[in-house]
């Protein structure tokens, strides 16, 4: 953990980036996800990053998107503490950074209880949990990882987590917050850690549709009780039932115009954010969620931090 490895993720990643489309009915085939990747890459984007679940390996998933790219660098956006142990996943992850020099970024997610029924194990204290995953993912190994080293960020929305992330990894990535949050979480970590900020993103011309497709992103976040106690901290006091004001909906989720959607990564930017990537919403059609990550592009080109 060091900031000469912090400052080449800054490089490797640049300010923009995308997360592939999330379905939890169907998973889109290789050869689907490799066109992706290409096209993603040579419409110019630098950076791609995908979930996990249980059930859905991130690594393997990377791997493909790797071998299918020249330039792209990926990141997990988050890897399930839950779907391996924590000696496995250093090995995984040295192993895409071996392979693949300057193009893994490894992010981590303490997950939900019911992620670690899934498999047997306890969920206990998010925190303690995480400072051990983080702690066994040293741990000897025989035969040992490869020597490579790579960034790891912790998913990171409330601020004993962000405190925790700043102390024990390279950084933090919170996602579907305000950009009065990523000003926290840069203040939390200092200047010398990661910062990549998950911002929802609806792709629509028709501001009115688009406006009432982020109200519907907005209803998913919010009926997570920590989500409405975080975003309540920032004055967006909200109810699980409850319909949204437009400003609620306009701060926390980028909607509307390529030009919309590039003005709030600004934002983000201007609040201390390294990387923004774009979250479409849960159950976008892939090959359409791509056709629009293309569309924007030309706006997003020009987008810096600063």
């Amino acid at each position: 953990m060091t900031i000469d490895l912090v400052n080449a993720a800054r490089r490797m990643l640049g300010p923009v980036g995308v997360s592939l489309p999330v379905s939890f009915t169907s998973t889109p085939s290789a050869t689907a996800q490799r066109d992706a990747g290409r096209r993603l890459e040579q419409a110019g984007y630098r950076a791609l990053w995908t979930n996990e679940v249980i059930g859905k390996d991130a690594f393997a998933h990377l791997s493909v998107l790797l071998a299918a790219t020249e330039r792209l660098t990926v990141g997990t956006c988050v890897a399930n503490i839950w779907a391996r142990p924590p000696q496995t996943a250093h090995g995984a992850a040295a192993y895409l950074a071996q392979a693949y020099p300057d193009r893994f970024v490894l992010g981590l997610g303490v997950g939900y209880p019911q992620q670690a029924e899934s498999v047997g194990r306890p969920f206990g204290s998010p925190l303690a949990t995480m400072r051990d995953y983080i702690t066994g993912m040293d741990a000897e190994t025989s035969p040992p990882a490869p020597d490579s080293s790579y960034p790891r960020i912790l998913a990171a929305n409330g601020p004993n987590m962000l405190a925790l992330a700043g102390e024990i990894s390279d950084g933090a990535l919170p996602a579907g917050l305000p950009p009065e949050h990523t000003a926290r979480a840069r203040k939390t970590l200092g200047p010398d850690k990661l910062l990549v900020v998950g911002l929802s993103a609806v792709i629509d011309d028709d501001l009115d549709r688009a406006r009432d497709t982020a109200r519907q992103v907005f209803a998913t976040w919010s009926a997570r009780p920590p989500f409405r106690t975080t975003i309540a901290e920032f004055g967006y006091e909200t109810t699980e039932d409850a319909t949204p004001d437009d400003h609620v909906v306009d701060a926390l989720v980028a909607h509307g115009t390529p030009d919309s959607i590039a003005g709030k990564i600004r934002e983000h930017l201007a609040a201390g954010a390294d990387h923004v990537t774009l979250l479409q919403p849960i159950g976008t059609e892939f090959a359409s969620g791509i056709d629009g990550y293309v569309n924007i592009a030309p706006a997003l080109s020009g987008v810096e931090r600063r």
